[in-house]
């Protein structure tokens, strides 16, 4: 009781719970890129700690594989620093070849993702569970609002959000009723690891 209740405070000071005080600034889900969400043809969304292999056909010494570090961003030859985080394997593809058309004629970019990790997630406010939670690298924001114990009798279902630091602090709102009607296709966010999900 302690502990959560040293969290609760901490989380006020951070302005991280809306209930603290008023709701500031945040985006609607719906105003996000179209990107930003996973696709019906239900390709993979590259995470934090995954491992992706860059090969650039016929250009051995740019071939190279990294670990998405926590910041969301990779280090890659001749591109340098480039965010890797909440894009699909095809985007990241086609992102460095535009880049390469500097240094090599047409060049011809495969992004494999070589190892995945699960997504870990912390949850705040009035769910049933408050602490961190491991979900499946596709999960969305439902299913974790289902494994943190759903919403608790106080919870104000228009005030649902999305805490993401990477590639800039955001925080995204949801109601209830958009996640489980699937509205702008909101059941289909995809969760990121370091993601705090608060439900006011």
């Amino acid at each position: 009781m302690f502990i959560l209740g040293r969290a609760f405070l901490v989380a006020c000071a951070l302005g991280l719970l809306p209930a603290c005080g008023s709701l500031g600034q945040y985006v609607w889900f719906n105003e996000l890129p179209k990107t930003e969400f996973a696709q019906t043809n239900g390709e993979y969304v590259i995470g934090v700690g995954d491992t992706i292999q860059v090969q650039v056909y016929e250009q051995d010494n740019m071939t190279t594989q990294a670990k998405i570090r926590s910041d969301g961003r990779i280090a890659l030859p001749f591109v340098g620093e480039i965010v890797a985080v909440g894009k699909h394997p095809s985007d990241l593809t086609r992102e460095l070849q535009a880049r390469l058309k500097e240094f090599i004629v047409s060049p011809r970019v495969v992004v494999n993702v070589t190892q995945s990790q699960p997504v870990v997630i912390s949850t705040l406010g009035e769910v049933g569970h408050v602490g961190s939670i491991t979900l499946e690298s596709q999960a969305g924001l439902l299913e974790a609002i289902a494994q943190a114990g759903g919403l608790s009798e106080y919870a104000d279902k228009s005030a649902i959000f999305v805490l993401r630091r990477t590639p800039e602090f955001r925080r995204i709102r949801f109601t209830y009723d958009a996640l489980l009607q699937n509205k702008d296709n909101a059941a289909a966010f995809p969760l990121q690891t370091g993601d705090v999900v608060v439900v006011e």
